[in-house]
């Protein structure tokens, strides 16, 4: 992955700290909503192992409604300036599909862009990005988070995503944009069974040859299959974690850094004894 700076090497594993701006995520909502304590939490994250910080202000949990953009923007910028004055040398992601959000934030010291709509909904996403040339993640999402998860269909899921994503991959190298990281998009329009089928043959999408990131922490697809909740639930993410990166995850996207990271540690010591 080419950033401004540099090229970072994603070959063994990095961790992507969240920062959620938002009062309604579904798992740390409301708790980073002031600067005094986003920042303590980047700090933290930082400090256990964190190599990309993602910054959101717009909940994409299922059911949820957007909210303005001039809103998203007015939380966002003041924490990303703060983050990159305090932390210049870490990597802030922006989570958004909105392309004034996105070149707003680039302005201001992002360094990359994580698109759950993969441009499809803002149309004006593609040319942000060709423009300034920052790293793009796009996810795979079935419809729009509001209704994602209202009995989501596939002939075969890994196989549409996959199609699904080579055609987007096409589109965007026809625009010059080559810094390019999917992520499939787990509980973004599937079911429980389609998310473990995505992570059974996680490996498949490697044939794309782009990096792969990951976000599962904390997900219902953790919590529904064995009982529990979101607060229980960090165990079960260390698992599919594990499991990711054995089968070609190169960026897991989390809540609990210092897990993660010692995920990562572990998972290449054993590659590589």
């Amino acid at each position: 992955m080419k950033t401004k700076q540099n090229k970072i090497d994603l070959s063994t594993g990095i961790v992507m700290g969240i920062l959620n701006l938002t009062e309604n995520s579904f798992y740390d909502g409301g708790n980073y909503i002031n600067k005094e304590k986003a920042l303590t939490q980047v700090k933290k994250m930082v400090k256990e192992g964190a190599s990309i910080i993602d910054i959101g202000a717009q909940s994409s949990k299922p059911g949820s409604n957007e909210i303005d953009e001039s809103e998203e923007i007015k939380k966002i910028l003041p924490i990303l300036k703060l983050v990159k004055k305090e932390f210049p040398d870490t990597l802030i992601s922006i989570d958004t599909y909105r392309s004034k959000v996105a070149e707003e934030s680039i302005n201001n010291g992002a360094d990359i862009i994580n698109d759950i709509s993969a441009g499809d909904l803002d149309q004006n996403m593609y040319s942000v990005i060709a423009k300034y040339k920052v790293p793009y993640i796009i996810m795979h999402m079935k419809g729009t988070p509001k209704i994602m998860q209202e009995k989501p269909k596939y002939k075969n899921v890994v196989t549409e995503i996959t199609e699904y994503f080579k055609h987007k991959i096409e589109t965007l190298q026809k625009l010059g944009i080559d810094n390019i990281i999917i992520d499939p998009g787990f509980g973004f329009g599937k079911t429980l069974e389609h998310n473990y089928q995505i992570l059974r043959n996680l490996d498949n999408f490697e044939k794309l040859k782009t990096p792969i990131l990951i976000g599962v922490s904390r997900k219902s697809m953790i919590y529904n299959l064995l009982e529990s909740n979101a607060n229980e639930s960090l165990n079960g993410t260390t698992v599919i974690n594990t499991l990711a990166l054995s089968k070609g995850a190169n960026i897991i996207r989390v809540h609990d850094v210092k897990e993660a990271a010692e995920c990562i540690k572990i998972v290449n010591f054993a590659k590589n004894i």
